[in-house]
């Protein structure tokens, strides 16, 4: 590494911990129902929405009906996406003429964009018109990461309120999450991308003369917007098959920085949101520092990893599968970055990446994507983790386990290990059946442990909601549309509902004042905690799987056999 690569790093972390709090207090004002700056610029279009839709949003309901209006919606979500793929044809801003896509990959692609997973089976400008791409995929990105949100607020209302079964309103979060946080950045982010050169038309696709006197056609389309809120919502879904590797999607150096920042900065800023609306800012700095901590670690790793030379190689850094224009240590920062934040979206090959950084990779995913995490997903993830945690440490000392002033009981604690366990099923069965099946082992582009990690990645990928992909698997068949699509449904509802049982069993609980035989949940010593917690139930989890895996393709690639 050269002192740039850290002075890159150094500077990408700067920034992030610098916005938390900014955007952190400005979200806290928007759900909490104060009085901001956005609120005469969209405050007509929220009333006009109420009005509109028959929601009345100063009304509360309790934990079921929140849960019923969330899936409620999302199932409309998820018809209407998959129906305008199978009549894409017909449908207008077609400039193409792109031909209807099959119901399988419609099928995958409509659970993918609902659960903020974002993962694709396809390459984007040549089977997804632009009606479809805006209409569908672009306004799933807003809702979805709305919805995640929203999930996260009622889970913070069951936390900070005593005695009641009302966790809010799912219509008016949904409604204020797009509103005022994820539409004003995506529209100042869009212009942004669009004046590094990220292109925003409705052309069908223009011709060039390259260097070398050929033609090339470079398909277009309004990619900048779709770009802005995939980063912002921690979507990832890309415009270009090649996804922020394109030149297109991510043009120069400050596109790829602001891109990354994108990335994690609406989950990080969450953090300091909870903390004000838990009333207590050291509970959201402990949650703030545990993600950080375990996001630097999984990046010296890796960064150590890809730095490592080896013979077998000629002692040269790993650049296969690397953006060249921007190097190995912004590839693997990416990496590390949209992993750790369920985003899925890449700027260079994961299949490419170094079995150690490959390994990384998939651990941030696997641990339950709360590393930062997707927007509301990653910090309502870590509080079921805080509550497995608390629970532990309360066997420990012998205490009942208290969170914020209330017991933690049976319920809660069996409602924590469903939502651990949802996802971690997924991977480990659909894996496992991928592994043993023809119709798995034939999409495979290498063979051995490497084989394997492209199976288990695309697993942990889509039970994590994350979305990117090792590459080195076709994924868009019968099989893989089908079970990758069921394991996004289980990895996104499979926590969900469980977090909002917990929400609505602990609202209804007393707070108990703070004394002297009270466990802090936010010192160092409870970051620790936290920390050993997830690494220990992620690696007795996943660490047979990853030993069969990315663990022997390393010590074998250090023999000089490869795959």
């Amino acid at each position: 590494m050269k002192i740039q690569d850290i002075v890159q790093i150094v500077m990408f972390l700067c920034i992030l911990i610098a916005m938390t709090p900014v955007l952190g207090s400005y979200m806290y004002k928007v759900f909490n129902g104060n009085r901001h700056f956005m609120l005469p610029v969209f405050g007509w279009l929220e009333k006009l929405t109420y009005k509109s839709t028959g929601v009345n949003p100063e009304e509360e309901t309790n934990w079921k009906s929140y849960t019923f209006s969330l899936l409620t919606f999302n199932l409309i979500g998820f018809v209407f996406v998959f129906l305008i793929q199978l009549f894409q044809a017909q449908l207008p801003l077609n400039p193409v003429n792109l031909p209807n896509v099959s119901w399988h990959s419609a099928f995958n692609t409509s659970v993918s964009f609902m659960t903020n997973t974002n993962w694709q089976g396809y390459a984007g400008e040549t089977t997804l018109s632009c009606f479809v791409q805006m209409i569908g995929l672009t306004v799933q990105n807003f809702v979805s990461a709305a919805t995640g949100i929203a999930v996260l607020l009622a889970l913070i209302r069951g936390l900070s309120r005593k005695t009641t079964e009302k966790l809010g309103n799912f219509w008016t979060d949904l409604t204020r999450s797009t509103l005022y946080i994820l539409l004003p950045l995506s529209i100042l982010f869009a212009i942004i991308l669009v004046s590094q050169g990220v292109v925003q038309n409705f052309k069908s696709s223009e011709t060039v003369q390259t260097l070398q006197g050929a033609k090339q056609v470079i398909p277009m389309g309004p990619a900048a917007s779709q770009i802005a809120i995939k980063q912002l919502g921690t979507n990832g879904g890309g415009y270009f098959n090649a996804n922020s590797a394109h030149p297109l999607e991510n043009p120069t150096p400050l596109s790829n920085l602001l891109e990354m920042l994108a990335i994690l900065l609406i989950p990080a800023a969450l953090t300091f949101t909870y903390g004000k609306m838990v009333g207590s800012n050291r509970q959201g700095r402990t949650i703030f520092l545990a993600m950080l901590l375990l996001f630097i670690t999984g990046l010296s790793v890796s960064l150590f990893a890809e730095y490592s030379t080896n013979p077998i190689f000629g002692n040269l850094p790993l650049m296969e599968g690397k953006e060249t224009r921007l190097g190995i240590t912004n590839s693997i920062l990416w990496s590390v970055s949209t992993s750790s934040a369920s985003n899925g979206s890449v700027n260079a090959m994961h299949d490419s990446l170094s079995p150690i950084a490959g390994m990384i990779a998939m651990i941030n995913i696997m641990l339950g994507e709360i590393i930062f995490g997707g927007v509301g997903a990653g910090l309502y993830g870590m509080v079921i983790f805080i509550i497995i945690t608390v629970f532990i440490a309360g066997l420990m000392v012998g205490r009942t386990p208290e969170y914020l002033g209330k017991k933690i009981e049976a319920f809660e604690v069996q409602m924590a290990i469903i939502a651990v366990l949802a996802p971690n099923v997924v991977i480990q069965i659909f894996s496992a059946l991928a592994s043993i099946s023809n119709a798995g082992l034939s999409s495979l582009n290498n063979a051995g442990p490497h084989g394997f990690s492209e199976i288990l990645y695309a697993y942990s990928s889509a039970a994590g909601n994350n979305g990117s992909a090792f590459a080195g698997l076709n994924a868009n068949t019968l099989f893989y549309n089908l079970t990758l699509g069921f394991g996004m449904l289980i990895g996104r509802f499979g926590v969900i509902i469980p977090v909002l049982a917990i929400a609505g069993n602990m609202a209804k609980k007393k707070i108990t004042p703070l004394s002297a035989g009270t466990f802090r949940t936010d010192n160092w010593l409870f970051i620790g905690l936290l920390i050993a917690v997830i690494l220990i139930i992620g690696g007795l989890t996943h660490f047979p799987a990853l030993a069969l895996g990315p663990v022997i393709d390393h010590l074998l690639i250090n023999r000089g056999i490869t795959f």
